[in-house]
């Protein structure tokens, strides 16, 4: 079998259609259908059913697109530490981080990757933790920072520190001037809030709470991911957010918002990198693992 039928299988099944996966491969229509065929014969099998104009990947298509992934990511780290030997250099570190990690986190993390390895060049990509995890399990990131609560056994994971996630309100919040009795989680329900995009597993986390203890979804009165906006967003008025009880320790988050002291509406979480299990850890990444053993804690001060 041919390498390159292979690759072309995989654009295909990218595309779901051969006009634009041969447009995309640079190659034509008839090379792919052929290149196609040849990788069925050689199977023995049939990788894809016509579904209108496009092309639906069958039980087989998709076992094999799996294991297509998994040589292409080999191949693709064997020809890196190949190139990191020759050049003995530092490498370029592709590194994901969520809104969390973003605000908190990445900043610093860039300053110490940096003073150690003065030639370090490095991608960064800030986005939800679900695009994050499918960058990371298709080999364009290279390591993920970020909560731990999402990743799946695949990643291997390194435990930095734990980050759980409380409720937030102003200072001048009425949850926060009762005395007696405290505040309970079925008093939540009652105020609007602030949270992320509903893919996003803290809101996901929330509104599977509020359903166990039979109230009606969160009201959300505004979506955002930004940390950095959430103190301003909710420093005047009466809405809810969650966020890490840290962030609500330190600059200024901590000087207007307070936690809403609810212990079931707590999510204990633990924070740290997450790596592919199967992949070639090149210099940049033993790079950033060494910097947060280290230091991790020490990153958020």
């Amino acid at each position: 079998m041919d390498l390159r039928d292979f690759r072309y299988f995989e654009a295909v099944a990218d595309f779901g259609h051969l006009g634009r996966a041969a447009e995309a491969m640079h190659r034509t229509q008839p090379a792919l259908s052929k290149s196609l065929r040849r990788l069925e014969e050689a199977l023995g099998a049939t990788l894809f059913e016509r579904e209108g104009r496009r092309l639906k990947l069958t039980e087989v298509g998709r076992v094999v697109l799996e294991r297509t992934r998994f040589m292409r990511r080999t191949m693709d780290d064997t020809l890196q530490e190949v190139t990191d030997l020759a050049r003995g250099a530092a490498g370029h570190l592709r590194l994901g981080g969520a809104p969390t990690a973003a605000d908190r986190l990445l900043p610093q993390l860039v300053h110490a990757l940096l003073e150690r390895a003065p030639g370090l060049t490095l991608h960064l990509a800030v986005d939800v933790s679900a695009s994050l995890l499918q960058a990371l399990r298709a080999g364009t990131l290279d390591a993920v920072v970020g909560p731990l609560a999402s990743a799946k056994r695949e990643f291997e994971r390194h435990v930095l520190f734990d980050d759980p996630v409380v409720v937030a309100a102003s200072k001048r919040h009425p949850l926060l001037r009762r005395t007696a009795p405290a505040p309970q989680i079925g008093d939540l329900a009652g105020y609007a809030w602030v949270l992320p995009s509903p893919d996003v597993s803290l809101r996901v986390w929330l509104e599977n709470t509020f359903e166990r203890n039979g109230l009606a979804p969160p009201r959300v009165q505004v979506e955002s991911a930004s940390i950095s906006l959430m103190p301003r967003l909710i420093a005047h008025n009466q809405l809810l957010t969650l966020i890490s009880r840290k962030s609500l320790q330190a600059g200024p988050v901590g000087t207007l918002l307070r936690e809403v002291p609810v212990p079931s509406a707590v999510l204990e979480r633990q924070f740290g990198v997450l790596l592919r299990r199967d992949g070639y850890r090149p210099p940049p990444v033993r790079t950033l693992l060494a910097v947060l053993k280290e230091g991790g804690q020490r990153l958020l001060t």
